[in-house]
C-alpha cells in the first residue's frame, strides 16, 4: 500500500488552515500546530474580495463563507468633518471583477476552516520550531520539527534531556507563523525582516450602536485613517491607523487614544467609540515586506501569507492572498506529484504575483501617512475628481488582483460559487 504523505503546517490563522484544507483533500495527513491556546479568537472582520471567494471555492467552503458574510450596497469615502469625496458600490466591483466583496468576521472564518478538518489534526498551544528542512529530492530527508506541547499525545520523538520537545517529521511544512516567521528567519537568516510602513493599526468589533445607520465607509484624515464595515448579525467593525511610531502603547488604554485622535469625528465614529470598552480594542503596528525572498520554500519547506510576503492593509489583500497561496500550494502538491518540482511552481506563480500586491498596498498606504494641509487638500480633491469623472476607477487599484482565478482541475467538481452567481445576476 502507498504511504500517505504527510504535512504540518505550523500556523492556525486563515491562510494556514485553508492550505490545511486543501491539502487534506488532495491526500495528505495534515496536521496543524498552532501557538495560542485558541484559534484566532479576534475580534477583527475581514474583506474576502472575488479572488479569495474562488479560490476558497476550490474546496468547497466558498457559499458557506458568503452565506455567514454581510453584504454592502455602497461605500464611501469621507473627510473627517463628514463630507463625502467618492461612493462605489458591490455593483461595480461585479462589473470589475466578477463578484462582490464579503465582509466575514475573522474567528468566524476560521472556525468554518478548522471545522473542515479532523479534530485531532489540530494542536493548540504548541510552539514549533524548525530543526531540518528537509531534502524535497525522491527518496530525501524528511523536513523535522521541534514543538513544545502541553501533552505527549502525538506520534512523536522525544528530544533527549527534554521532556518538554516533541520532534516531528513531515513529508512538507508549511509556514503560516504570520509576519514575524521563526521559521523565514531559519531557511533565509539573511533575508531582511519586514519593515515598519510607518502607521499602526486598531481594530474592533462591536454591536451597531442604536441609531447608528450601517453603511459602510472610510474616512482620510491628516496623517490617520478610519473605517467602519457592517458585519452580519447586527455587528461593525472599525478600524484605524495612524502615522506614528512604531512599538508605541497608549498611556491609559487604546480606547481612550482613538477618542483622543478620532472622537471628533463624523458619526457614528464617537458612537462606536462609545460603545466599545478599552479592552476589545487590538492594536497592532502594520509591516511591509522590505524585499522579495530568494523563493517561497526552501527544502520541503512552503511559506506563506504573511510569514513571506506582509503587506499594508489598504487593498484588504493581505488574509486574500494568503488564501490564494493556500490553494496554488495545494493544487502543485498532488498526491502523485515530485515535491521538488511542485515546490518550486509554486514559488514560481506566487512570489511575482504577491510581491506586486505588496507594492501596489504600500502606495496607498503611504497615502494615508500625508500630514499637511495643501498634500491632503489635493489628495481630497483628486479623490472627488475622479469620482465624479469616472465612478468605477476607485477599483482600479484591484485591477489584475480581485479578477484572479485559482487553477482548475484541483478538487473535486461541485464548488460553483452559486452564492456569487445569484448575486451577480441580482445586480447587473
Amino acid at each position: 500500500m502507498k504511504r500517505q504523505r504527510t504535512a504540518l503546517v505550523i500556523g492556525g490563522g486563515i491562510g494556514g488552515l485553508t492550505a490545511a484544507v486543501a491539502l487534506e483533500r488532495r491526500g495528505w495527513a495534515v496536521t496543524v500546530v498552532e501557538r495560542a491556546a485558541a484559534l484566532e479568537p479576534v475580534g477583527a472582520g475581514i474583506a474576502l474580495a472575488p479572488n479569495a471567494q474562488r479560490a476558497l471555492d476550490t474546496i468547497e467552503v466558498g457559499d458557506a463563507v458568503r452565506a455567514m458574510a454581510d453584504w454592502q450596497g455602497a461605500g464611501e469615502f469621507r473627510l473627517p468633518g463628514g463630507r463625502r469625496l467618492a461612493r462605489t458600490d458591490n455593483a461595480a466591483a461585479v462589473r470589475r471583477f466578477g463578484g462582490p466583496v464579503a465582509i466575514a468576521h475573522r474567528a468566524e472564518l476560521v472556525a468554518l476552516l478548522a471545522a473542515r478538518l479532523p479534530a485531532s489534526a489540530v494542536r493548540t498551544g504548541a510552539t514549533a520550531t524548525l530543526g531540518d528542512p528537509g531534502d524535497p529530492r525522491p527518496g530525501g530527508r524528511p523536513a523535522r520539527v521541534r514543538i513544545s506541547v502541553p501533552d505527549q499525545t502525538v506520534p512523536h520523538r522525544p528530544v533527549p534531556d527534554d521532556p518538554h520537545l516533541v520532534e516531528l517529521s513531515a513529508d512538507l511544512v508549511v509556514a503560516a507563523d504570520g509576519i514575524h516567521s521563526a521559521v523565514r528567519r531559519a531557511v533565509f537568516p539573511r533575508h531582511p525582516a519586514p519593515r515598519y510602513a510607518g502607521f499602526t493599526a486598531w481594530r474592533f468589533v462591536v454591536p451597531a450602536p442604536d441609531g447608528v445607520r450601517p453603511v459602510a465607509h472610510e474616512t482620510w484624515g491628516r496623517g490617520s485613517l478610519w473605517g467602519t464595515v457592517p458585519l452580519a448579525g447586527g455587528r461593525i467593525y472599525a478600524y484605524a491607523t495612524a502615522a506614528v511610531p512604531a512599538g508605541g502603547r497608549a498611556v491609559d488604554d487604546e480606547r481612550a487614544e482613538l477618542l483622543r485622535r478620532f472622537g471628533a469625528w463624523h458619526q457614528p465614529v464617537p458612537a462606536l467609540l462609545d460603545a466599545v470598552g478599552p479592552a476589545e480594542v487590538l492594536r497592532n503596528d502594520v509591516y511591509s515586506a522590505a524585499a522579495p525572498p530568494p523563493a517561497f520554500h526552501h527544502g520541503r519547506v512552503a511559506l506563506l501569507g504573511d510569514a513571506v510576503h506582509p503587506m499594508t492593509p489598504n487593498l484588504g489583500q493581505g488574509g486574500c492572498q494568503a488564501v490564494e497561496d493556500a490553494v496554488v500550494l495545494a493544487h502543485e502538491a498532488g498526491p502523485d506529484a515530485d515535491l521538488g518540482a511542485a515546490l518550486a511552481a509554486y514559488t514560481r506563480q506566487r512570489l511575482p504575483r504577491t510581491m506586486e500586491v505588496v507594492r501596489r498596498a504600500e502606495r496607498v498606504g503611504r497615502l494615508t501617512t500625508w500630514r499637511s494641509r495643501p498634500a491632503c487638500a489635493l489628495r481630497a480633491g483628486l479623490m472627488a475628481a475622479t469620482a465624479r469623472l469616472t465612478p468605477d476607477l476607485t477599483l482600479r487599484a484591484l485591477d489584475g488582483i480581485a479578477d484572479w482565478r485559482p487553477p482548475t482541475g484541483t478538487y473535486a467538481a461541485g464548488a460553483r460559487g452559486t452564492r456569487t452567481a445569484a448575486l451577480r445576476e441580482e445586480q447587473e
